[in-house]
């Protein structure tokens, strides 16, 4: 969940930068969709990682 963290961070970094940047807010702000998805990504990878581990649990 560290490497979530990170990411997010990033993803704050590149937003607040749009707001600060307003001659490169659009490429800030597509920087930072692109953290957010990277974000979505880790979530839904520890998410079907817990599952896998579930499962093979409860198959023992």
């Amino acid at each position: 969940m560290n490497r979530l963290v990170e990411i997010r961070h990033q993803e704050f970094y590149c937003r607040e930068r749009a707001a600060l940047d307003s001659e490169r807010r659009l490429f800030w702000l597509a920087q930072a969709r692109e953290w957010e998805q990277l974000a979505l990504d880790e979530i839904a990878y520890h998410f079907r990682e817990c599952n896998l581990v579930q499962e093979e649990l409860t198959a023992a």
